[in-house]
């Protein structure tokens, strides 16, 4: 039996190996961090932000400040007896964590929707990539990326739904560990958000579930080490806001890569050969 545990042991570690170098080979963790650097350089994309700035900070603020009243102290009597004198940074992440959680709910429900998918598709015009995004939605004239987004067709982002919610304070319970449960709920968090983060361009690359799911299983650890990055920037209170954007822009960044890969493949098979 032990023999056999040591064989189970030694294959998931190959296989978190394999994952962990074929997510460095395919630079998806650093989208995140381009989106940042893409987003402040290129003025017209903040719009979508501006609009709803104020009302997500004073919601972010609110949502802080009540989890810390409510639930700081019993949460902090738990760990006390699970981390030690760990306990109150331990509860300090734990809750910054579910108030990130609440406000990233109820932000992306009911305020930054709509301002998420012009993010992404304004990326993607001042990429070049306008006849992708005309697809989903009606392009018109305009001096800037933002202003040429005409009305959507569709709202491809699958909203926080309870199932999601219900699922993301299961994991918080691995922060009762130390130090490895909380590497632990980020890798989670980062595998599903890592997918979700192309949901606009599946759509509008309109492909069916099955595709999706080929497409996502052939770059799982890309994907997975998109998100750890995504989800420790949103995981920064009120910042999260701004990090939502930026990460909307990676994502539309890494979007616009894929599509120039595959044209660049597909001229490449269609070249004629030359003769010999």
């Amino acid at each position: 039996m032990s023999d056999k545990v040591k064989e189970i042991v030694i294959e998931e570690v190959e296989r978190v190996k394999i994952l962990a170098q074929e997510a460095v080979q395919s630079g998806a963790y650093y989208y995140p961090i381009k989106g940042i650097e893409y987003f402040f350089i290129h003025r017209s994309l903040w719009k979508p932000l501006t609009a709803k700035l104020v009302p997500a900070v004073s919601l972010g603020l609110g949502i802080t400040v009540f989890m810390f009243v409510v639930t700081y102290i019993p949460q902090a009597a738990v760990l006390a007896i699970l981390n030690g004198p760990l306990a109150v940074i331990s509860t300090i992440l734990l809750v910054l964590s579910e108030s990130s959680t609440l406000f990233s709910f109820l932000n992306k429900n009911f305020l930054i929707n709509d301002a998420l998918i012009d993010t992404f598709d304004g990326t993607l015009v001042s990429r070049n990539q306008t006849s992708l995004v005309s697809r989903g939605r009606q392009i018109r004239q305009g001096s800037d990326p933002i202003s040429k987004l005409g009305k959507i067709l569709s709202r491809p982002f699958a909203k926080c739904t309870p199932k999601v919610l219900i699922r993301y304070f299961m994991y918080l319970s691995l922060n009762f560990i130390p130090i490895v449960g909380t590497v632990l709920f980020v890798i989670l968090q980062g595998r599903e958000f890592g997918p979700s983060a192309h949901a606009r361009y599946f759509q509008l690359k309109d492909m069916s579930k099955s595709q999706r799911e080929e497409f996502i299983e052939k770059r799982r650890a890309a994907y997975t080490s998109f998100g750890i990055t995504a989800v420790l920037l949103e995981l920064i209170p009120i910042a999260g806001i701004i990090f939502a954007f930026t990460n909307t822009v990676g994502a539309a960044l890494w979007a616009a890569d894929i599509e120039e890969q595959d044209s660049a493949a597909r001229n490449f098979r269609n070249q004629p050969k030359k003769a010999e």
